[in-house]
Formats: structure tokens, sequence, C-alpha cells
């Protein structure tokens, strides 16, 4: 558990589903300034944010899944007999696209400056 105890292991639980430092001690039976203390902690701070890190790759991934959805939704806007709906969703649809392909053309950028050599 990466130098945590498993009561820690929890409190990082609580922290990721719980509102407050507060309300996340109290579901733990500790304090309030044993959490914030713990938090000061390098190997109980790197655990938390290794578990918030890995909880924000998995709600990306449930929103990339449900953007399949979202991309016909917008489609069959574009059908609309509405002008207006037809209009905010052709918007949408270049907004987006134009966003993705920035994002897409930063990682190719970033990667290529990965791959220099040090010092170049």
């Amino acid at each position: 558990m990466n130098g945590i105890n498993r009561k820690q292991d929890t409190a990082i639980g609580a922290l990721l589903s719980q509102p407050t430092i507060l309300a996340a001690a109290e579901s733990v039976g500790i304090g309030e300034a044993t959490l914030r203390r713990w938090l000061k902690n390098p190997g109980f701070l790197a655990a938390y944010r290794a578990a918030r890190r890995d909880t924000l790759e998995h709600c990306v991934a449930l929103l990339q899944k449900a953007s399949i959805g979202a991309v016909e939704t917008l489609q069959q806007s574009l059908q609309a007999t509405s002008e207006g709906v037809r209009l905010k969703a052709a918007c949408a649809i270049l907004d987006y696209s134009m966003k993705g392909a920035e994002l897409l053309d930063l990682e190719a950028r970033i990667s290529a400056l990965e791959e220099l050599p040090n010092g170049a």
C-alpha cells in the first residue's frame, strides 16, 4: 500500500468520495487535524494523488465512452425541423472538431519535442 496503513488507505477513499476534508475524516473516524497532518506527509500525499489520478482517468474513460452517443445526438440534431437546433448542432460539431484537432496537434508536437535529445 505504498507505505500507508489501512486507516490511511480508507481515508484516501473518503477524500475521494466526501465533499470536505472534515466529512472525510469523520467518515473514517479520525479527527480533521489528523487527516490534514496526513495530507502533509509525502507518502500519504503521493498515494492520495495517485488514487485521485486513477479516479480521474476512469471518469475520462467513461466520458469518452459516452461521447459516441453525444456525437450521434449532435448528428441527428442536424436533421431537426428547427433551424435554430440545426444551427446550434452544426456550430457545436465544428467547434468540438476544431478543439479536437488542436488537441491532437498539440499531442503530436509534444511527442516530437519529447523525442528530441536533451539539450537540443
